[in-house]
C-alpha cells in the first residue's frame, strides 16, 4: 500500500534527468507497470494486495465464528463488502470526471467482483480451494486460446495500439494480445451498458473487467496460505512451504511465457502471471513471515502495521487528498518547497512528504483505535 500511494516516488522524473545513469533507470523501471509482457516491482503491487485479502480471510472467518456469528450473517456481509468495494473504486475513478465513470478494472472493483465466490470458497478444504483455481486458470486459458485472432492487415489503430508498438506477442501466443482478445471485446459489449461521456473502444493501457476472474485465482492463492498460516503445522514448515510453492510459481509462470503457452502479462491477468506472481508474493510473504513471526523481529515493521491496519484509508486518501496537500504546502512555504534537493528531485520528495503527512494521520488514527472497515 505504500508503493502503491507513493506514485513511484517520482523516480522517473529523476530517471529522465540522469538518463545515462544505469542505478536509476534501473530504479525507473521498477517504479512503472511493463508495457505487456514481463514483470516489475510496480506490477506486483496489486497482486500482493489481492493475495493478501485471501490470507487474510480464515483469520476473518475463524474470529467471526468466535463472536457466534451465523454462516447467513457472514454471507450477508460478504455481499456487501464485495457491493462498497466496486462502488467505492468506481467513485475514486469518477472524482474530477463530468459524470461517473464506470470502470472495473482497478484494484478495488477486483476484489469486489471476486470477494463474495472467495468468501464460499474460504468454507470448503484446500483441496478443493486448489481445484478451483486451477480450473478458473485452465478455463479462462482456454476461452483466450479458443477467440479467433484479428485477421491479416488490421488497423491497430482501432484499438488504441500504434502500428509500431513492438511488444506483440508472436504465435500462439497472440490471443493474449493487447485490446484484440476475449476480455476486450467483453468490454467493448459490457462498459457500453452504462451510460457514458462516450462510446468505450479500448482501454489505453489494455486493462479489462474479466480480470477479475484469473486475478479470483490469485486470491485462491492467498487463501490457502491464510489456511497454512492458521494451521498447527511449526513455523519452519510453513516458510518451507511458502518458499517451495514461491519457486514453483516463479518456475511454473516463467515456463508457461517462455514455451508461448500463455505470456505473462499483468495487464490481462493471463493464467501464466497468476501463477508467476503467485510465486512472488508466496516468497514475500514467507520471508515476512519468518522474519516476524519465526524470528521475532517485530519493531522494524511498526510502520507498515500502521498503514495495514488502515489501508482502505490510506489508499481513498492517496486518490483524493494528493493534489490537495501539495498545493497547500506550496501555499504556505513557497511554490518551490518541493525542490530543495534541486529540480530533479521535485516528485520525490513531493512523494516522501505526502507519505508522511499521510502516515501521521493514520498513526494518529492508530492510537485511537480508529479503523476504516468495509
Amino acid at each position: 500500500m505504500i508503493l502503491m500511494a507513493s506514485g513511484g516516488f517520482g523516480i522517473a522524473q529523476v530517471a529522465r534527468h540522469y538518463n545515462e545513469s544505469g542505478f536509476w533507470q534501473f530504479l525507473a523501471r521498477q517504479t512503472e507497470h511493463v508495457p505487456w509482457a514481463g514483470c516489475s516491482l510496480w506490477d506486483l503491487i496489486q497482486p500482493s494486495f489481492m493475495f493478501l485479502v485471501g490470507v487474510a480471510l480464515p483469520f476473518s472467518i475463524a474470529n467471526r465464528q468466535a463472536r457466534g456469528q451465523s454462516f447467513a450473517v457472514m454471507l450477508g456481509h460478504a455481499i456487501w463488502r464485495a457491493v462498497a468495494l466496486v462502488f467505492l473504486g468506481i467513485f475514486l475513478r469518477s472524482v474530477g470526471r463530468k459524470m461517473t465513470y464506470f470502470t472495473f478494472e482497478d484494484v478495488l472493483t477486483q476484489i469486489g467482483l471476486g470477494y463474495v465466490f472467495l468468501f464460499l470458497l474460504g468454507w470448503t478444504k484446500a483441496r478443493t480451494q486448489a481445484i478451483a483455481a486451477g480450473l478458473i486458470l485452465f478455463g479462462y486459458w482456454l476461452a483466450f486460446a479458443l477467440y479467433p485472432l484479428p485477421p491479416n492487415g488490421f488497423d491497430w489503430s482501432q484499438v488504441g495500439v500504434p502500428a509500431d508498438w513492438p511488444h506483440h506477442p508472436t504465435g500462439f501466443a497472440a490471443h493474449w494480445d493487447k485490446n484484440t482478445n476475449l476480455a476486450a471485446a467483453f468490454d467493448q459489449w459490457f462498459l457500453n451498458l452504462f451510460p457514458r461521456e462516450q462510446r468505450f473502444v479500448y482501454n489505453g493501457g489494455g486493462y479489462l473487467t474479466l480480470n477479475f476472474v484469473p486475478s479470483l485465482a490469485t486470491m485462491i492463492f492467498g487463501l490457502l496460505a491464510g489456511g497454512l498460516l492458521r494451521s498447527a503445522q511449526p513455523k519452519e514448515v510453513k516458510v518451507k512451504v511458502l518458499v517451495g510453492a514461491g519457486v514453483v510459481g516463479l518456475v511454473v509462470g516463467w515456463l508457461l511465457g517462455w514455451l508461448g503457452i500463455c505470456p505473462v502479462v499483468k495487464r490481462i491477468w493471463t493464467p501464466s502471471w497468476a501463477i508467476y506472481a503467485g510465486g512472488w508474493t508466496c516468497l514475500l510473504l514467507g520471508a515476512f513471515y519468518w522474519s516476524i513471526d519465526n524470528r521475532g523481529w517485530r519493531r522494524w515493521a511498526f510502520p507498515l502495521v500502521v498503514v495495514g491496519m488502515n489501508s482502505i484509508m490510506m489508499y481513498c486518501m492517496a486518490n483524493l487528498t494528493r493534489g490537495f496537500f501539495a498545493d497547500s504546502l506550496k501555499t504556505h512555504f513557497g511554490q518551490q518547497f518541493f525542490q530543495i534537493l534541486g529540480a530533479p528531485f521535485e516528485g520525490m520528495v513531493r512523494s516522501v512528504v505526502l507519505l508522511i503527512i499521510w502516515w501521521l494521520i493514520l498513526f494518529w488514527m492508530y492510537r485511537r483505535r480508529i479503523f476504516l472497515r468495509i
